[in-house]
Protein backbone atom coordinates (compact mmCIF):
# COMPACT_ATOMS: atom_id res chain seq x y z
CA UNK A 1 0.00 0.00 0.00
CA UNK A 2 1.39 3.53 -0.72
CA UNK A 3 2.78 6.22 1.54
CA UNK A 4 -0.35 8.94 2.84
CA UNK A 5 1.69 11.27 1.05
CA UNK A 6 1.86 9.48 -2.43
CA UNK A 7 -1.56 8.89 -2.47
CA UNK A 8 -4.08 10.48 -4.87
CA UNK A 9 -8.04 10.69 -4.34
CA UNK A 10 -8.74 7.54 -6.04
CA UNK A 11 -6.41 5.92 -3.19
CA UNK A 12 -8.01 7.35 -0.23
CA UNK A 13 -11.37 6.32 -1.51
CA UNK A 14 -10.13 3.15 -1.50
CA UNK A 15 -8.69 2.60 1.94
CA UNK A 16 -10.28 0.87 4.31
CA UNK A 17 -12.44 3.40 7.31
CA UNK A 18 -12.22 6.01 5.07
CA UNK A 19 -15.99 6.56 5.12
CA UNK A 20 -16.07 6.82 1.07
CA UNK A 21 -18.22 3.81 -0.21
CA UNK A 22 -17.17 2.61 -3.69
CA UNK A 23 -20.52 4.64 -6.12
CA UNK A 24 -19.05 7.81 -4.26
CA UNK A 25 -15.56 7.46 -4.36
CA UNK A 26 -15.84 7.47 -8.61
CA UNK A 27 -18.45 10.18 -8.52
CA UNK A 28 -16.72 13.43 -7.09
CA UNK A 29 -18.74 16.36 -6.67
CA UNK A 30 -17.23 20.20 -7.17
CA UNK A 31 -18.24 21.28 -3.47
CA UNK A 32 -17.92 18.46 -1.10
CA UNK A 33 -21.88 17.17 -1.27
CA UNK A 34 -23.76 14.78 -2.89
CA UNK A 35 -26.45 16.13 -6.00
CA UNK A 36 -28.86 14.67 -3.75
CA UNK A 37 -28.90 16.81 -0.75
CA UNK A 38 -31.64 18.98 -0.14
CA UNK A 39 -29.82 21.69 1.63
CA UNK A 40 -26.10 22.18 0.83
CA UNK A 41 -25.32 24.12 3.79
CA UNK A 42 -27.20 22.22 6.50
CA UNK A 43 -23.77 21.06 8.17
CA UNK A 44 -23.36 25.17 8.49
CA UNK A 45 -26.90 25.62 9.85
CA UNK A 46 -25.76 26.17 13.26
CA UNK A 47 -23.87 29.26 12.91
CA UNK A 48 -26.53 30.76 12.50
CA UNK A 49 -27.87 31.29 15.80
CA UNK A 50 -23.87 31.43 16.94
CA UNK A 51 -24.51 34.33 19.29
CA UNK A 52 -27.52 33.76 20.98
CA UNK A 53 -26.05 30.33 21.77
CA UNK A 54 -22.81 31.65 22.99
CA UNK A 55 -24.66 34.60 24.90
CA UNK A 56 -26.60 31.55 26.44
CA UNK A 57 -23.71 28.93 27.39
CA UNK A 58 -22.02 32.88 28.82
CA UNK A 59 -24.91 33.09 31.47
CA UNK A 60 -24.77 29.10 32.16
CA UNK A 61 -21.31 29.54 33.26
CA UNK A 62 -21.64 33.34 35.00
CA UNK A 63 -24.28 31.33 36.96
CA UNK A 64 -22.88 28.32 38.13
CA UNK A 65 -19.42 30.50 39.06
CA UNK A 66 -21.86 32.44 40.73
CA UNK A 67 -23.39 29.55 42.64
CA UNK A 68 -20.36 28.46 43.36
CA UNK A 69 -18.65 31.80 45.02
CA UNK A 70 -22.18 31.46 47.52
CA UNK A 71 -21.30 27.87 48.38
CA UNK A 72 -17.89 28.66 49.42
CA UNK A 73 -18.93 32.34 51.64
CA UNK A 74 -21.22 29.40 53.03
CA UNK A 75 -18.90 27.36 54.24
CA UNK A 76 -16.45 29.71 55.39
CA UNK A 77 -18.66 31.32 57.58
CA UNK A 78 -19.75 27.95 58.78
CA UNK A 79 -16.29 27.18 59.03
CA UNK A 80 -16.21 31.12 61.67
CA UNK A 81 -18.63 29.69 63.87
CA UNK A 82 -17.71 26.35 64.75
CA UNK A 83 -15.14 25.70 66.81
CA UNK A 84 -12.29 24.23 66.04
CA UNK A 85 -9.74 23.00 68.49
CA UNK A 86 -7.03 22.72 66.07
CA UNK A 87 -7.68 26.53 64.93
CA UNK A 88 -9.02 28.16 67.95
CA UNK A 89 -6.65 26.91 71.13
CA UNK A 90 -3.19 28.51 71.43
CA UNK A 91 -0.75 25.54 70.76
CA UNK A 92 1.94 24.48 73.25
CA UNK A 93 4.47 26.69 72.13
CA UNK A 94 2.33 29.44 72.35
CA UNK A 95 1.25 28.61 76.13
CA UNK A 96 4.80 28.49 76.83
CA UNK A 97 5.90 31.54 75.76
CA UNK A 98 3.06 32.90 77.63
CA UNK A 99 4.43 31.49 80.75
CA UNK A 100 7.78 32.36 79.98
CA UNK A 101 6.56 35.68 79.99
CA UNK A 102 5.44 35.69 83.37
CA UNK A 103 7.42 36.27 86.51
CA UNK A 104 6.58 36.95 90.30
CA UNK A 105 9.31 39.69 92.14
CA UNK A 106 8.74 41.50 95.33
CA UNK A 107 10.94 44.32 94.16
CA UNK A 108 8.27 46.62 93.17
CA UNK A 109 6.17 45.43 96.31
CA UNK A 110 7.54 48.34 98.50
CA UNK A 111 6.90 50.92 96.13
CA UNK A 112 3.28 49.60 94.99
CA UNK A 113 2.38 49.49 99.00
CA UNK A 114 3.62 53.48 98.91
CA UNK A 115 1.49 54.62 95.89
CA UNK A 116 -1.55 52.65 97.39
CA UNK A 117 -4.78 54.04 98.45
CA UNK A 118 -6.15 51.60 100.02
CA UNK A 119 -6.29 51.84 104.30
CA UNK A 120 -4.37 49.42 105.34
CA UNK A 121 -6.49 49.53 108.72
CA UNK A 122 -9.68 48.52 107.85
CA UNK A 123 -11.12 45.32 108.59
CA UNK A 124 -11.11 42.26 106.16
CA UNK A 125 -14.25 41.96 103.78
CA UNK A 126 -15.93 39.35 104.42
CA UNK A 127 -19.24 39.00 101.87
CA UNK A 128 -22.46 38.69 104.03
CA UNK A 129 -21.25 40.41 107.12
CA UNK A 130 -22.23 43.76 108.13
CA UNK A 131 -20.05 45.62 110.23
Amino acid sequence: MPEPAEMNGADIGKMPGSGVTGSEAKDPVANGHAENESNPFAEYMWMENEEEYNRQVEEELLEQEFLERCFQEMLDEEDQDWFIPERDLPSVGQIQQQLNGLSVSDGNAEEILRKSILNPEAKEFVPGVKY
